[in-house]
């Protein structure tokens, strides 16, 4: 028989592994490790716009048919930039800076600005880089 001390043991290992599983990805995920020091301009059309969080993102394809994940800010980072669902629609025409994945086969960054019919959303105006 298990006893009262081993179960509340049990449990608490439990908990802290869940709660680590669940940490260690989110944190992968919403830092900069990822992707490169220097930010890229993007220049393509909408094709899909996804507002669910953890990020908000876009797929944007490229003139030279690449299609690229271009995540956004958070969801309160997006919205404080002025960009909702509502703010483009698929087939529109944008441009992102921001710094794309350092694995160069993966077409994915992560967008500071996009621009979208001559309009600036910026989504972390403290990185985006100034010539």
């Amino acid at each position: 028989m298990v006893s009262l001390a081993q179960r509340r043991v049990f449990l608490g290992l439990a908990v802290v592994g869940t709660v680590a599983a669940v940490i260690v990805p989110a944190a992968a995920h919403h830092g900069w490790s990822w992707a490169d020091g220097d930010q890229i301009e993007l220049k393509g059309q909408i094709q899909s716009i996804a507002m669910a969080p953890p990020h908000p993102m876009l797929h944007v394809k490229a003139a030279d048919g690449a299609v690229w994940q271009v995540d956004l800010g958070n969801p309160s980072q997006t919205a404080r930039s002025g960009f909702t669902g509502n703010t483009a629609k698929v087939g529109d025409a944008i441009t992102a800076i921001g710094n794309r994945h350092r694995d160069h086969s993966k077409m994915h960054m992560k967008a500071v600005r996009i621009v979208i019919a001559g309009k600036n959303y910026d989504m972390y105006p403290e990185r985006i880089q100034t010539n």
